[in-house]
């Protein structure tokens, strides 16, 4: 899966580069060689410790349920704050640098709104948690109904329960593999819970020094991208499945009756899926109907997360690094990201390498383009803050909603976003979205923005818009070709 690298690493963006050992130690051991420079897109799917033929995921797995059940027994008391805090609240596990943060690896963590959220939900709508009939507990349910817990919530949460696991995980791969003097003797809050207490407890353990900070190690075979096995959005798009599946005719006549009432003529996907959602709060069971459903397929979801991840390793890992060679042999990485002038000459070597050294190849995954725009965002992110000048994970990035915020000091500041052609709210925009950031970062030259298209019609669609509001030679706006291309033997 990992890319062979015989030669010293020019940059330093993979933990690999960091703590001095190869891509192929980390993969041989099962980890994911994760970026130190942003948070790549993949999480924690609970599911799969449950699925695992992997003993110690599995009690892993059982631990996280029988916490669940603790705070569910309590979630009915009025408890003081200070429990509230110690038993729900949880800062974001950002020394494994996965998730969902735009920029750097800090996240907002599981404080009140998710404490409130989560014992509302085990005393209402999921008050059966723990006691199932048709199916095993899952920590995924919780994600079907929008109620404050969501997919992004519970990977924090699922990594906070084992970030004890982890740190073990971690440290015994470091104290065979990495310099004694690039590690250093953590202290971690919350390792393990003692359940006849009913407190934390810490741990220390020996693991990767970053900065003053540790790293944590993440087993790949736990991971997915995008969706959990058990979601939100698979409980939408399989409700119809889950209803007819449903063996007393009588009851499913009354579901679908039930759903035709809440439903308006011709409704929008908004509509259908908050009607599914209070078709669920009236018949509960449909969501244990849908569990039992992806448990019987557990094969799947591990056949499916480990495509996902792969894809992600595709395109963060191995083009990611073919991306930054091919950029080292520009100015790219000479340039000063200190104004407008220039990121528009760094955009203008990306460009150059895209167009012009094959680099559009490194945006197809099995011949398809990259689909998310935040995929791209993030992968252009690792590739800007690359530096063989520095170790430093936070080099210029902004900690605005922007794409990026490049700077140097507060008298000089210039917003990049970068976009896919195909995106919805190109031309929004195009004409305010940027300026808006501009103004929040006060940033001291008008925004640059650059655009990926993947094929005519996103090009003619690009163009018609640039020549709508007059942008046809703007100098802030541009457009970056990643069509196929014909070898040049062909093209001849």
């Amino acid at each position: 899966m990992c890319i062979k690298m015989t030669d010293k690493p020019q940059f330093k963006i993979y933990f690999s580069d960091f703590f001095g050992v190869t891509p192929k130690k980390i993969e041989e051991y099962g980890a994911f060689n994760i970026s130190l420079i942003n948070d790549l897109p993949l999480f924690v799917d609970p599911f799969l410790l449950f699925n695992s033929e992997n003993e110690e995921y599995r009690v892993q797995h059982d631990q996280l349920i029988k916490y669940m059940v603790f705070l569910k027994g309590k979630s009915k008391q009025n408890l003081p704050k200070g429990l509230v805090q110690a038993w729900y609240y949880f800062p974001e596990v950002k020394q494994n640098w996965l998730g969902f943060s735009k920029t750097g690896n800090n996240g907002r963590g599981l404080g009140q709104e998710f404490a409130v959220s989560l014992k509302n939900n085990l005393t209402s709508i999921f008050s059966d948690f723990g006691e199932e009939e048709n199916s095993h507990t899952q920590l995924g349910k919780l994600t079907l109904i929008k109620n404050g817990v969501g997919k992004d919530q519970i990977s924090d949460f699922t990594c906070n329960l084992i970030r004890g696991f982890l740190a073990k995980y971690t440290q015994d791969f470091a104290e065979k593999n990495i310099a004694r003097s690039k590690l250093k003797v953590f202290n971690i809050p919350k390792a393990r819970f003692n359940f006849q207490t009913e407190t934390w407890a810490s741990g220390k353990f020996l693991l990767p020094r970053y900065g003053n900070d540790f790293v944590l190690l993440t087993p790949i075979d736990i991971l997915t991208k995008d969706e959990a096995w058990i979601s939100h959005r698979g409980f939408i798009e399989d409700f119809s499945g889950i209803v007819e599946s449903v063996s007393n005719e009588q009851l499913r006549v009354q579901i679908s009756r039930y759903l035709a009432d809440e439903l308006p003529i011709d409704p929008t996907l908004a509509e259908r899926e908050v009607a599914i959602e209070k078709a669920a709060r009236r018949f509960p069971f449909l969501m244990d109907e849908y569990v039992r459903k992806k448990e019987r397929d557990g094969s799947g979801a591990r056949e499916s997360s480990a495509e996902k991840v792969q894809a992600a390793q595709q395109i963060f890992v191995n083009s990611l690094y073919t991306l930054t060679r091919l950029l080292g042999g520009t100015k790219f990485y000479e340039t000063k990201p200190n104004s407008r002038e220039e990121g528009l000459r760094r955009i203008s070597f990306l460009k150059h390498v895209i167009e012009k050294q094959d680099g559009y190849r490194l945006f197809y995954v099995k011949g398809k383009p990259v689909s998310r725009e935040s995929d791209l965002q993030v992968m252009f992110k690792l590739t800007w803050f690359a530096s063989e000048f520095s170790s430093d994970a936070e080099v210029n990035n902004g900690r605005g909603s922007a794409d990026f915020q490049v700077s140097y000091g507060s008298a000089d500041k210039t917003i990049i976003e970068f976009k896919l052609a195909k995106n919805s709210q190109l031309e929004k925009n195009l004409l305010h979205q940027s300026e808006i950031y501009s103004d929040a970062a006060r940033a001291t030259h008008p925004p640059i923005k650059a655009i990926l298209f993947f094929n005519d019609r996103e090009l003619v669609k690009t163009r018609s818009l640039l020549s709508k509001h007059g942008l046809d030679n703007c100098h802030d706006v541009v457009l970056i070709d990643a069509r196929r291309q014909d070898s040049a033997s062909k093209a001849g």
